[in-house]
């Protein structure tokens, strides 16, 4: 792998947590197909991506300091 990327872009980690989830659903008697699951973690993975822009977007805004080059 020559690119890193963080935790919350991966589709892998968002597929796990959501299978973890989905098994935790069907323990209380609701069943998630693995169409659905896919779903989500392709829907988990834009809002990640979404959350991060607006994050970065707001932490700009919100700084104390201007950014500058030498």
């Amino acid at each position: 792998m020559d690119g890193t990327k963080a935790w919350y872009q991966s589709k892998t980690v968002w597929g796990a947590l959501i299978a973890v989830g989905a098994s935790l659903l069907q323990m209380a008697g609701i069943e998630l197909g693995q169409d659905v699951q896919a779903d989500l973690a392709d829907i988990a993975v834009t809002l990640a991506g979404v959350a991060g822009g607006l994050l970065a977007i707001y932490g700009r805004i919100a700084a104390q300091s201007g950014i500058g080059g030498k």
